[in-house]
């Protein structure tokens, strides 16, 4: 059965699309399972995959000769997901993918993707779409760091994902952030003691 949230992203992405279209893609797709702390991919894995997550949450980190972790994004329903050092470099994934919660996704061969792609002239827009998506968010994580205090990246991560925000454990959200968890406590009493 066809997740409509799926349809509306895929819609969002490209709406040329043809059930047809749909139909080939989702045909071609599997549907997998994941408990909270199972790894989707792993550091060093070298399978070329893309991953729409169904519902659940995912954080991917770097794990560091020290042992320390260090969380580079969160992942969450209707979003694509994959190793960008495996699918666009063909190099082994520098990085962790972990479910936070119970997760489902849709997973595709990016090779199959790919040659699916370069046979339907429709569906290159939509190849366009999430690269310049990428591109995106690469440039706001790498500007937010240049351009904003550790306060501001807070409080922008809580307007852009509100409803994820108590899904994801404290320590993540500051890791990501590029603070340490105490900094990001002293930064929610500021703000609490701001709306006072």
């Amino acid at each position: 059965m066809l997740d409509v949230e799926f349809l509306k992203t895929i819609y969002r992405i490209n709406n040329d699309l043809s059930l047809l279209d749909l139909q080939t893609l989702l045909g071609k797709s599997k549907t997998s399972f994941f408990n909270p702390h199972e790894y989707i991919i792993e550091e060093g894995c070298a399978k070329r995959e893309l991953f729409f997550i169904v519902s659940g949450l995912v954080r991917s980190f770097k794990l560091k000769d020290t042992g320390e972790e260090i969380t580079t994004s969160i992942i969450w329903e209707n979003q694509f997901m994959g190793s960008h050092d495996t699918a666009l470099f063909y190099q082994p994934s520098q990085f962790y993918f972990e479910a936070l919660e119970p997760t489902q996704v849709l997973h595709i061969d990016f090779e199959l993707l790919e040659n699916i792609l370069n046979l339907n002239p429709k569906l290159q827009h939509g190849r366009k779409a999430v690269a310049n998506e990428i591109m995106r968010q690469i440039f706001r994580r790498l500007n937010s760091f240049i351009l904003l205090s550790p306060e501001e990246r807070y409080c922008e991560f809580i307007k852009e994902n509100p409803l994820i925000v108590n899904r994801v454990p404290n320590k993540y959200i500051a890791n990501l952030l590029g603070i340490t968890p105490v900094s990001l406590s002293r930064i929610r009493k500021r703000i609490s003691l701001k709306k006072q």
